[in-house]
């Protein structure tokens, strides 16, 4: 783009020093990589481009959004460089003193949120106009948002559960004394009876009363948002205590389940009553997605950051859509289910500083695989150097 100044330098060039064609030269040149550097240090993008979405000009910030190279993407179609963007609808509605807001979630090189407008600007003795597209990252904003819709969805949530616990534990406790009374009143009408018959079904309805009390409280410690109270457990051990607790639903179910347990793991500090019942769900939702005489593999492993459990089964498999509502509450694609169980699950295993993950494909299976970090991350805050009195 010349300047009036530049044509008519080159107008007089004749009549012009050299020394001052060189130093008029080197000062556009100086102002071109000033402003270069300025644009290159905002963080947000910024792309110019013609009305037929060719760039012009694309600062290093919108480059790295959009995963592209300065050098290949000067001169090409932005829709080249960014596949799903629209140019031509874009820049329609965009007309003078008129911007055109949108949102935009990108793929590559990162799973991102963008958020730009897009503005004509005047090019002078141009026939065709170009445009200037602003870009900014909102991924961390939009991700606050949805975590801070999800700590109220789990707030409401366990407000509920913890009502209907309640009310179920009432009537449990109420079952418990009665057994109680009646064992004693058993015992002392029909003393042979109650030892040769009795006894055994009142002690086998107590314990069943008594796995029930316990899976609630179990329950109310997960959701409450209580901190976990760590100590060093052996998480071999944990895994092996979980699948023996749900023995007799995985039995009637037919489910062959296979322990690979890594000889050598750390102990991790962990809360055993939380981690615990985060199993008992990964392994519940295992067999309720399996056919009858699946197979569920449980391998545990270590690396120098984390200790990982991974539960995969030969089931059912999930499509797209479900995995994209894996943790929506009440959401569920089995008969019966409460569509709590991941949500209960996720907010354990992220308490101790872990996290998920999960991949599946229609008809071949789920695997779920839990990444508890080692080591406890912790930041100081280093106190600001103070200042000699010399």
């Amino acid at each position: 783009m010349k300047s009036r100044v530049v044509d008519k330098l080159i107008e007089r060039v004749d009549a012009v020093d050299p020394g001052e064609v060189q130093a008029f030269l080197n000062k556009l040149a100086e102002e071109r990589g000033f402003y270069k550097g300025v644009f290159d240090a905002l963080q947000e993008g910024v792309v110019v481009a013609d009305a037929a979405g060719t760039v012009l000009y694309i600062n290093r910030a919108a480059c790295a959004l959009f995963g592209v190279e300065p050098g290949e993407a000067v001169g090409a179609r932005l829709e080249e460089r960014v596949r799903g963007l629209d140019w031509a609808d874009l820049v329609a509605d965009a007309g003078p003193g008129a911007a055109v807001t949108r949102d935009l979630e990108i793929f590559y090189p990162d799973n991102r949120y963008l958020s730009f407008y897009i503005k004509p600007v005047e090019r002078k003795k141009k026939h065709t106009g170009a445009f200037l597209m602003l870009v900014r990252d909102t991924t961390e904003s939009r991700r606050g948002e949805e975590e801070k819709l999800e700590s109220e969805r789990m707030s409401a949530l366990t407000m509920l559960a913890a009502g209907v616990a309640h009310e179920i534990g009432n009537p449990l406790n109420s079952l418990n004394i009665h057994l109680q009374l009646l064992a004693r009143k058993l015992g002392k009408a029909v003393p042979d009876l109650y030892e040769a018959e009795l006894r055994e079904l009142v002690e086998v309805a107590a314990s069943e009363v008594g796995r029930l009390d316990h899976i609630i409280d179990q329950f109310l410690r997960a959701i409450r948002p209580a901190r976990p109270q760590l100590e060093p457990c052996d998480l071999n051990e944990l895994l092996r205590e979980a699948v023996r607790f749900l023995d007799p639903e995985l039995s009637d179910r037919g489910l062959g389940v296979t322990l690979e347990l890594h000889s050598a793991l750390p102990s991790l500090n962990l809360d055993a009553d939380q981690i615990k019942q985060a199993f008992f769900n990964i392994i519940k939702n295992a067999a309720q997605a399996t056919a009858q005489g699946g197979a569920l593999t449980v391998r545990t492993d270590v690396s120098d950051q984390e200790v990982t459990v991974r539960f995969s089964d030969s089931g059912e498999g999930m499509s797209a859509e479900d995995m994209s509502n894996l943790f929506t509450p009440y959401f569920t694609t089995k008969a019966g289910g409460t569509g709590l169980g991941l949500l209960i699950v996720r907010r354990i295993v992220r308490e101790h500083g872990g996290e998920l993950e999960f991949a599946s494909q229609p008809g071949e299976g789920t695997s779920v695989t839990v990444h508890l970090p080692r080591f406890v991350r912790a930041v100081r805050m280093l106190p600001e150097p103070q200042e000699s009195d010399g």
